[in-house]
């Protein structure tokens, strides 16, 4: 049997190819395989799993992470422009007081390493990739969850030999490389300290546990540390001490369920260097973007241009003109008379949380909101600042063609889906392609954790 099935016109857009892979088991044996390797994490249950990997060609791959590295350059030189200083980053940004802890004392590591880790979400829009956020922290979603899902098809898919008929990084591969690369330029031993905690709501132990393993497996010495056992990275005698390692939480996923960060602030204070340091919070904040889409004076013509095609019209909301395609337009009221061109983001927000699609409400809410949004800022001070949200111009998502599996079904079925594709780029290097979509072919904030329909896979090249 093949392994490529050609797929044909008229079954996506051209940008995803013309051919898919074949299942290579039976649906059952394949559900069981994906929830296996997923068991225990924390993980949300899918009722609709996908039945191969999904493929893209080798081109459209490698554009997806030439432009990640790029795009994720610029916004790393867009935030730290807005201040000299941290203090100066923090009040540019109106960043809520929980945000103003866990910093390093040598700020030039602290800056040099806040892109460690980070995945940009895009679609595929009518002329191809267009990046909608930058999710810049060492607590990214999809690693674990690509790692698995990798590892499933590769068992599936690979020869006798262990080749596969596709490509794909493996992303803990690449993030040990990461920490290679991180303990060499520094001078330290590769110890590394992976810090979250099983408390935080959604996340089970073996979901930290098993990078810590991968990495004791490949040559580095790792362990996984709740928050109380930190000290135990860097109060013992030297040869012991884990001096690199990976912040895989979020302070307000501590502080939800009651978490106190001061034993994360004790490790860096004694050396302990943990990324992506707290200065990735600048990048991840979606109104770096809108600076960046807006332009900085130190672009190059070309930098201009790569940031015109792959990022969607976004601005920073304030009572203030600005460009909208060659013309000056007053920017609040051009947003309340197109709302459903727009889309408005709260600068700080995950998993599709203080998002407000124009075309999703009626004139009346999206008034509200921008309002509201307007408003909270002149409340709070934030005038002299930036702003606190962002309006972007709607991108309409288009679909390809996957094979999905069911519950209670013996056999793929086929939707045409509309993914929202996650590049991981770890220490600037690819380390696979998370995506995720809705299984029942609709389109919207995809969040695996937010809707019974929502799936995920990873995309590999062929």
């Amino acid at each position: 049997m093949d392994t490529l099935e050609h797929l044909g016109a008229g079954t996506g857009h051209p940008w995803f190819g013309e051919h898919r892979i074949r299942p290579a088991a039976s649906a059952d044996t394949i559900r069981q395989m994906l929830r296996h390797e997923l068991r225990d994490t924390g993980w949300p249950y899918q009722p609709v799993l996908p039945a191969a990997p999904m493929a893209i060609p080798r081109a459209t791959y490698a554009e997806i992470f030439r432009v990640s590295v790029a795009l994720i350059e610029l916004l790393r030189r867009t935030a730290l422009e807005t201040g000299r200083t941290t203090a100066d980053r923090l009040a540019a940004y109106g960043m809520p007081a929980e945000e103003d802890r866990l910093w390093m004392d040598d700020t030039f590591i602290e800056e040099q390493y806040a892109d460690s880790v980070v995945r940009p979400d895009l679609v595929i829009g009518p002329d191809g990739p267009q990046f909608l956020e930058f999710n810049v922290s060492g607590a990214l979603g999809g690693v674990v969850e690509t790692q698995s899902r990798l590892a499933v098809w590769n068992r599936l898919h690979a020869d006798e030999e262990g080749r596969t008929p596709y490509r794909s990084p493996s992303p803990l591969a690449v993030r040990a490389e990461m920490f290679r690369s991180l303990s060499a330029e520094l001078a330290l031993a590769p110890r590394v300290a992976v810090v979250g905690s099983s408390r935080v709501i959604g996340v089970q132990p073996r979901y930290f546990e098993m990078e810590a393993d991968y990495y004791n497996a490949h040559g580095l010495t790792a362990r996984f540390f709740e928050p109380e056992e930190l000290h135990q990275a860097w109060d013992c005698p030297p040869h012991l001490r884990y001096p690199v390692g990976l912040r895989n939480f979020t302070i307000p996923d501590w502080l939800e369920v009651g978490l106190d960060t001061t034993p994360v602030q004790h490790a860096l204070d004694h050396g302990c260097v943990l990324v992506g340091t707290q200065t990735s919070t600048f990048m991840h904040s979606k109104l770096t973007m809108g600076l960046l889409s807006e332009g900085r004076p130190w672009m190059t013509e070309g930098e201009r241009r790569l940031v015109e095609r792959y990022l969607p019209w976004t601005r920073i909301l304030s009572e203030r003109k600005t460009d909208r395609r060659g013309e000056q337009v007053d920017l609040v009221p051009f947003v309340l008379a197109n709302r459903e061109l727009l889309v408005l983001k709260a600068g700080l927000g995950e998993c599709g949380k203080q998002v407000v699609l124009g075309r999703e409400v009626d004139q009346a809410a999206w008034e509200s909101a921008v309002g509201e949004a307007v408003g909270a800022d002149v409340r709070d001070g934030v005038r002299d600042g930036f702003g606190s949200s962002i309006v972007q111009e709607f991108v309409q998502p288009q679909t390809c063609r996957v094979a999905l599996i069911a519950d209670g079904s013996d056999e793929p079925h086929d939707v045409d889906v509309a993914p929202v594709l996650g590049p991981l780029v770890f220490g600037r290097r690819p380390a696979g392609l998370f995506c995720r979509f809705f299984g029942d072919g609709t389109a919207g904030i995809v969040s695996v954790r937010g809707r019974t329909s929502s799936s995920d896979n990873v995309m590999v090249a062929i």
